[in-house]
């Protein structure tokens, strides 16, 4: 037994050492089985380096140019530099003289400390009302820009006003560059980026709508989370389908929760992002992975399991933002939500604001002339064409991993199938999304039009795109990925080059020639205010007018034209009744709630002719009030007294015993409130 147990005792001693030298040989194996990466010659270095280089290049010199661009438009429809103060502020209409206003306000206080403590104290801008207007307007761009503007020494060699839109446009050129470098990424050719970048020029903004635009996307939005919905959406499906490793998604649904604790301090603990639809998709996609199962991929228990996360997230998502609205105390633009259910059908109301929303053409499905527009331009039937190939592309993938079949690790262009990106899919459906919405709200033809160039920039521009429809047109004549390599570059540069011939003379005649900017009677109006009424007047009239005021002359007003606060909306309401059916009395009582001194009165909204019927002002008051049958079966409530607008000009009783004229010209009619009522006649 002794003799027998020497051997086995040896042998089990081996057995140890000769398990990690089979590790090891078999990391020698593995190590010497592993191919050795071939140096790269340096000529293809200095290729690649060459291609980047130009690619980078050609990046800012697009964005530089369009900034340049910009700046000449801009200079050439105002004679910007050849007015005086008061003239470049009248350039600022909307809500665009809010938010500049309250850049000057910052440059004007003692220090940047204090200047944030009146903003956020702001009593001083609105009657009867205190406001946070970083919080109500999200000044945070305005913030950063009087930083700059004074932390760099700007104030000595150039005016607020120039630096202000220097950044609003230099914003512009890196959004431009944006775009170049997304669609060159996509397609890796720059010769997408440059189509992108002309399609976009050509198919620019409105420059008032998109400084409006530039403002809101500097750093802070109010809507933001909308947007990132739509993306979080978009990736939720990329995962649904595994088209993409669920580790990369989820870091990027960490990446939002991250986002919206931030802004949620940063915007004073604004409660809106705590009830957004983000916050709860994005938890609810949390919750659902730590409760999925480790189940074999490809079975069909597994696909199963994918149908019952796909309902679970859904139904916890509705359910979250639903006991999240019950528990936070919220404002979250209830208006807004009344406004879709009248804009889909689902109600109607007779309520003045949510008409006069309807009426605005931003929120209007958009108009014939606008898709004229982009299929002048060639835009629109390129991007069709890419979208419809990666659509079905995309629908194909989504089919093969239903069916079982796992996607290939690398995809070579003999393949053909471009589908099988996930960045691809990413797009294609972020785009549906916003498209599918910019179809509804013309708006937001902002937001969907970029990603319209950059896409239909890419396909033309992308060998993979012509080879997958040569896959599916099974093309024989002529080899499909020389023809495919061909048309990538031939497609794309002519029409670059009939871009240029058709659109490049008109963008210079149209740089050329000298827009007049001409309202005497506004710069009257200012300047009336600031050498004849009290400093502490208040204003009453339009909201946009008022918001010209605040810029201008820096009077407190009754109304801005916000349209995301509930108390807003009232005042603007009310405030428009000047242009109703409704007495001296009724109109002088509403004035006076607000602390009113003064009221001004518009001849273009009083007279106003050029808008559609039913949309003006004051069809939309009579609706309101019950002044004019709207539909069949309505009740006509009868009223005694004429329009104010045109009562208060003749100079009777009663309206004279109430308000006294004070100031008018062509356009404006100016009226002091009295304090002791005269009712002799």
């Amino acid at each position: 037994m002794a003799e027998d147990e020497g051997p086995t005792i040896e042998l089990r001693q081996r057995k140890k050492p000769k398990s990690s030298e089979n590790k090891e040989s078999a990391k020698e194996e593995e190590i010497n089985s592993t191919p050795i990466p071939e140096r790269v010659p340096k000529h293809i270095l200095f290729q690649r380096f060459a291609k980047i280089f130009i690619g980078c290049l050609a990046a800012v010199i697009s964005g530089m140019t369009y900034v340049l661009y910009l700046s000449a438009y801009h200079e050439r429809k105002f004679w910007f530099s050849n007015r005086q103060e008061l003239e470049r502020e009248i350039t600022f209409q909307g809500d665009s003289a809010i938010y500049y206003s309250y850049y000057k306000d910052m440059l004007k206080a003692p220090s940047f400390e204090r200047g944030v403590y009146e903003l956020t104290h702001n009593n001083k801008t609105v009657s009867l009302k205190t406001i946070n207007a970083v919080q109500q307007m999200s000044l945070y761009p305005e913030l950063i820009a009087s930083i700059l503007y004074q932390a760099t020494g700007s104030n000595e060699i150039i005016e607020p006003v120039y630096f202000y839109i220097g950044i609003v446009f230099g914003l512009q050129g890196i959004y431009v560059t944006a775009l170049f470098v997304t669609s060159w990424l996509m397609s890796g050719t720059w010769l997408a980026g440059m189509l992108t970048v002309a399609w976009f020029i050509i198919n620019r903004f409105c420059y008032l709508l998109m400084s409006a635009s530039t403002y809101t996307f500097m750093m802070m939005w109010e809507y933001s989370h909308y947007l990132l919905f739509l993306q979080a959406i978009s990736l939720f499906l990329l995962d649904s389908f595994s088209l993409e490793q669920s580790d990369k998604v989820h870091e990027v649904y960490r990446i939002y929760i991250f986002s919206l604790f931030l802004g949620y301090l940063l915007q004073f603990e604004n409660s809106a992002l705590l009830v957004s639809p983000l916050l709860s998709l994005v938890v609810a996609l949390m919750l659902a992975k730590c409760l999925q199962l480790n189940v074999k991929k490809e079975t069909f228990v597994a696909k199963i399991m994918k149908v019952i996360n796909f309902y679970l997230v859904c139904t916890l998502t509705v359910t979250l933002n639903v006991i999240m609205k019950m528990f936070v105390p919220h404002k979250e633009n209830g208006h807004m939500l009344k406004f879709l259910e009248v804009k889909f059908g689902l109600n109607m109301t007779k309520n003045f604001t949510m008409n006069w929303l309807l009426c605005q053409e931003s929120l209007q499905a958009p108009s014939q002339d606008f898709f004229l527009r982009l299929t002048q331009s060639s835009l629109l039937p390129f991007y069709i064409l890419v979208l419809v190939i990666c659509f079905l592309s995309m629908i194909q993938v989504i089919f093969r991993r239903i069916s079982g079949k796992s996607l290939k690790e690398t995809i070579t262009l003999e393949d053909g199938r471009i589908g099988e990106r996930p960045e691809i899919i990413y797009h294609v459906i972020h785009t549906i999304l916003l498209g599918s919405l910019a179809m509804v709200i013309e708006g937001l033809k902002y937001l969907w039009t970029p990603y319209v160039c950059m896409l239909a920039a890419f396909g033309v521009c992308s060998p993979e795109l012509w080879m997958t429809l040569f896959k599916w047109l099974r093309l024989r004549t002529v080899h499909p990925v020389l023809l495919a390599l061909i048309l990538s570059t031939a497609v794309p540069t002519i029409i670059g080059l009939s871009l240029w011939k058709e659109f490049f003379p008109r963008l210079i005649t149209e740089l050329m020639e000298l827009q007049e900017f001409y309202d005497p009677d506004t710069v009257e109006l200012m300047t009336w205010i600031k050498r004849q009424a009290p400093v502490a007047a208040v204003f009453a009239g339009s909201p946009q007018l008022m918001a010209a005021i605040k810029l201008c002359t820096g009077w407190m007003v009754t109304s801005l034209p916000l349209y995301n606060d509930d108390d807003f909306l009232k005042r603007n309401e009310n405030i428009y009744q000047i242009y109703s059916k409704r007495s001296a009395e009724d109109i002088y009582k509403i004035l006076t709630s607000y602390k009113a001194n003064y009221l001004i009165v518009e001849d273009a909204i009083c007279n106003e002719v050029g808008t559609t019927r039913g949309c003006r002002v004051k069809d939309l008051l009579d609706i309101a009030n019950g002044h004019v049958v709207c539909e069949e079966g309505d009740k006509l409530t009868y009223s005694k007294h004429g329009r104010f607008c045109h009562e208060v000009k003749i100079n009777y009783s009663p309206y004279m015993n109430y308000f006294t004229r004070v100031y008018w010209n062509r356009s404006y009619f100016v009226y002091k409130i009295n304090t002791v009522i005269s009712f002799q006649s």
